[in-house]
């Protein structure tokens, strides 16, 4: 068994960084063609990872949507869509949102132990909950998906969660999309947040591909040991 899944970290920014805007309403950052190399991506992972804000915010069904792909995954004999992890401290999530009631694929919810028992009342048999200890960090997380068998993990976000595995040095790959627009609110969520990274100036990121997608341009950088 790996010590840990490989991990992939999926964005959508705007020229200036940001993952979306202050309005209340989602900012759609990505356009089909994107949207749909993201589907592929999602259909060739084990499991998908959203922090709860993220829950919270824009409540996300977080499957696989092409028909063509759902069903080669069924065929592989492998459920539609891959597994939906998230990680709280408080465990306030709700079971009426859509991580919990689309799909037919298992859900994890890493809680911290304070909150535990109260996040499986709250959830009831809507998620598998996981007693992640004191805090929640992504070296327990990570641990514990790989002896559920999780190879790929793919990390959508947010900003907190996305900073956390990159200054973890907890990822292995980013796909970075930028939208051809700026959004300019200081209010808005960035792509990170402040933090000590291990790939700084003097450790860059290896740049692997850069492909025009529809009217987005996708980074990929490999994320090798610093």
């Amino acid at each position: 068994m790996a010590e840990r899944p490989y991990v992939l970290l999926s964005v959508a920014a705007s020229v200036d960084g940001y993952i979306d805007d202050a309005s209340g309403e989602r900012l759609n950052l990505s356009d089909d063609a994107d949207l749909d190399r993201v589907d592929e991506v999602r259909a060739g992972c084990d499991a998908i990872l959203v922090g709860a804000g993220t829950i919270r915010r824009d409540n996300p069904q977080l499957l696989v949507r092409s028909q063509a792909r759902r069903a080669a995954r069924r065929a592989r004999g492998l459920p539609a869509s891959p597994v939906k992890v998230t990680m709280t401290c408080s465990g306030d999530l709700d079971p009426a949102a859509r991580f919990f009631t689309a799909g037919d694929a298992a859900r994890l919810v890493y809680v911290c132990a304070a909150a535990a028992d109260r996040t499986r009342a709250r959830l009831g048999g809507a998620a598998t909950v996981v007693d992640a200890g004191h805090l929640v960090t992504t070296g327990a997380v990570l641990a514990d998906l790989a002896g559920r068998g999780i190879r790929r993990l793919l990390v959508e976000g947010g900003t907190a969660v996305l900073t956390q595995f990159l200054s973890a040095g907890a990822a292995d790959e980013l796909q970075l999309a930028i939208a051809p627009f700026f959004v300019g609110d200081p209010a808005a969520p960035r792509f990170v947040g402040s933090g000590a990274f291990p790939h700084d100036l003097a450790h860059p990121m290896e740049l692997a591909e850069v492909r025009p997608v529809g009217n987005v341009v996708l980074l990929r950088y490999l994320l090798g040991q610093p």
